[in-house]
């Protein structure tokens, strides 16, 4: 057994853990069965605590990475949960089938994906990761191998999905796939003057479309302007996908530089770079290598590095689109009262149903990168507040900081959440420092 120190990818809480690697079925139930407490662990990327807790054993899924079976004329296929996006992509494209709900690091595993209830850029067509599940093979140390579907299971496969790994341990998942023909994206931009603009020129979504803005945040005379982006898939018949380049590895984003490096001089500095170099694009149409649309940050790791030790905050905000002007306005207001440092403003269209504590929603999806200070720390409270006023739904996978008050106002399931887990799971013996904060 091997003990190391970790920390969530936002740098706000770190644990000294004990870490296991099983390689075969039998070694994962052999340890599964051992420990009284543990949670499984990926690509050890996500902003919070979910795959960790202190002094406790995380069980490492890295190894379980093989495709079990797959179905072309049916469009499915089976897969260990330890399979990295990346590599899970690599096979489907080659057979013009993919994924749509894809995360933006190559490095983050399938087992992740599903325990978060990821979405991917096209969220407004294809929803979340959920839309794709068929079916999910679990180990637990009190109920053993349990397959769970709709069909089998149901209420402990709602659970998992978006459960944050605390329902046991997801050994394979059996995938729906889509039709993907096409060798890489074709861009268009549209121009932006505000927060409000971005809103209004946000067009109906199709399943060949990837749509959304980003946004200055640098000073409040530029506030909202940015751009639209619509990534559509370039459509070719008998092109192949240019697969190269898809396992360049994020999985390296912990910062060694000792300071924060993003101030107000580095932000206006590099937006004002960012808005006039596309500015230019703005009315042309220009073509983007796929792996550069579906993993926008990978070869750009340094962005996560500039924050230093004290790392940044990440929000994203569900907002319905009944709500959305009102809510702009109270966001304006509050930016400009208290003038955070934000690095990235990014809004997209998302369309679901949030149950349980899933990030889900119809609506507008609001994503703020922080840097970690007093100002900032000040406007998330003021936007904790709206989201409580509002039955806004923040998501729990991104903010750290978020209190488990908001998240009770916020999320309407989250007593049948935790009455339904603590059913399956009376011991609570998956545990993580994330389903502590929750008090699950």
């Amino acid at each position: 057994m091997e003990k190391v120190k970790i920390q969530s990818l936002d740098k706000n809480y770190s644990a000294n853990i004990f870490v296991k690697r099983p390689e075969k079925y039998r070694e994962l139930k052999e340890i599964s069965d051992r420990y009284e407490k543990m949670i499984p662990m990926g690509s050890c990327s996500s902003y919070v605590p979910a795959s960790f807790c202190n002094d406790n054993l995380s069980i490492l899924m890295t190894k379980f990475n093989k495709i079990i079976e797959f179905d072309k004329v049916n469009k499915t296929i089976t897969v260990e949960a330890g399979i990295k996006i990346s590599e899970l992509l690599q096979f489907t494209l080659k057979n013009k089938l993919w994924i749509p709900q894809i995360p933006g690091y190559p490095s983050i595993t399938l087992g992740g994906i599903v325990a978060t209830n990821a979405h991917g850029k096209s969220s407004a067509f294809h929803g979340t990761i959920r839309q794709q599940i068929k079916e999910i093979l679990i180990y637990h140390k009190t109920h053993g191998w349990l397959n769970l579907s709709k069909d089998e299971n149901k209420k402990i496969f709602d659970l998992t999905i978006g459960g944050f790994g605390l329902t046991g341990t997801i050994v394979q998942v059996k995938l729906k796939l889509e039709d993907f023909i096409g060798y890489n994206f074709k861009t268009s931009l549209i121009k932006t003057n505000s927060l409000i603009d971005t809103i209004n020129n946000f067009n109906e979504e199709n399943k060949e479309v990837y749509q959304y803005s980003w946004n200055r945040s640098d000073n409040i005379t530029n506030l909202g302007k940015g751009f639209i982006f619509k990534n559509e898939i370039n459509s070719i018949e008998n092109s192949s996908v240019d697969t190269r380049g898809l396992y360049h590895d994020t999985n390296k984003l912990e910062s060694n530089f000792k300071f924060n490096l993003w101030n107000n001089f580095t932000i206006k500095f590099s937006q004002f770079l960012y808005y006039n170099f596309h500015l230019q694009k703005k009315d042309k149409i220009f073509f983007e290598n796929f792996r550069k649309i579906i993993f926008p940050f990978s070869g750009k790791e340094m962005y996560f590095k500039m924050f230093g030790r004290n790392g940044l905050i990440e929000s994203q905000i569900i907002v319905p689109a009944k709500k959305i002007n009102q809510i702009i306005d109270e966001i304006e207001f509050n930016l400009k009262k208290e003038l955070p440092e934000i690095t990235l403003l990014s809004i997209k269209k998302i369309k679901g149903e949030c149950n349980y504590l899933r990030f889900e929603n119809d609506g507008f999806c609001i994503t703020f990168d922080f840097v970690r200070n007093k100002k900032s720390l000040n406007f998330m409270e003021n936007l904790d507040s709206i989201c409580q006023n509002n039955q806004l739904i923040p998501s729990i996978i991104k903010d750290s900081r978020l209190r488990l008050n908001t998240i009770k106002i916020c999320y309407n399931a989250y007593d049948q959440f935790k009455k339904d887990l603590n059913e399956f799971d009376n011991r609570r013996i998956y545990r993580s420092q994330l389903s502590d904060i929750l008090e699950l």
